[in-house]
């Protein structure tokens, strides 16, 4: 059975207070159980204090994005070997923000991804459509495109590692979300290519998560579907009510 995994991306939110009282609130009032694993990403700026608040708990610290290389002149850029020194254990790689807003290619996700494999950090792969896509019929496509291009390359053993999030962009922060049947088709799909590419144990092993704005009042629905695994939450990940209410679904 899959463990269920939930994830916080705080995006370009909270000072280094903010996210320490977050923090705080999140490592007093989440449950500690061993079906679900729950993960937050801070700002770079905040990384290494909150995983210093958590480092005694379930909670992981995860990177909003990283380059590939271990170090060089890339200005404004963060390396996964930083990121280690600053408490983080998996990275969102691929996110739809960095895709549609800074040109992330399929090819620089898998040189990301690459990169959090070869230096222990789990990587969170991040697909999803955009609406004039999902409306031209062109969902399937564009995923199988963005799950082979991001995985090129990949051994079963490390195409196993980490999870991949499905983001239909035409949701994220929209307040619209796929109805519990629509995300599921796709999630089934997304499983279904990766038995293709890789084999049906692999495939009935790795953990695919929904994000598209999963709030507490949506979250029962889309977790009680047989394909999903969880989710990276944005905007209810902001406040520790709305956040523990979506992992307390996941418990029992």
């Amino acid at each position: 059975m899959r463990q269920f995994w939930i994830g916080g991306n705080w995006k370009m939110h909270k000072t280094i207070g903010e996210a320490l009282d977050l923090a705080r609130a999140l490592k007093a009032g989440l449950p500690a159980a061993a079906d679900v694993e729950v993960v937050v990403a801070p700002p770079f700026t905040a990384l290494k204090a909150v995983a210093e608040v958590l480092e005694d708990s379930p909670v992981q610290v995860a990177a909003q994005n990283l380059h590939w290389a271990e170090q060089g002149a890339y200005t404004g850029e963060i390396s996964p070997l930083m990121l280690l020194d600053a408490g983080c254990r998996q990275a969102l790689i691929g996110h739809s923000e960095r895709r549609q807003q800074f040109g992330e290619t399929d090819g620089l996700v898998n040189r990301k991804i690459q990169a959090c494999l070869s230096h222990g950090l789990g990587p969170v792969f991040c697909v999803g459509e955009t609406l004039e896509e999902r409306e031209g019929g062109r969902v399937e496509e564009v995923l199988s495109r963005q799950v082979r291009e991001g995985l090129r390359g990949f051994s079963p053993e490390e195409a196993a590692k980490g999870v991949i999030a499905y983001e239909p962009v035409w949701a994220i922060g929209t307040g619209r979300t796929a109805t519990p049947e629509t995300a599921q088709q796709v999630h089934a799909f997304i499983r279904a290519l990766l038995a293709e590419i890789y084999d049906k144990d692999l495939a009935s092993l790795k953990r695919i998560v929904y994000g598209g704005s999963l709030t507490p009042e949506t979250a029962r629905g889309l977790l009680d579907q047989p394909d999903i695994d969880g989710g990276l939450i944005g905007g209810a990940s902001l406040k520790p009510g709305p956040f523990i209410a979506i992992v307390k679904e996941c418990v029992g």
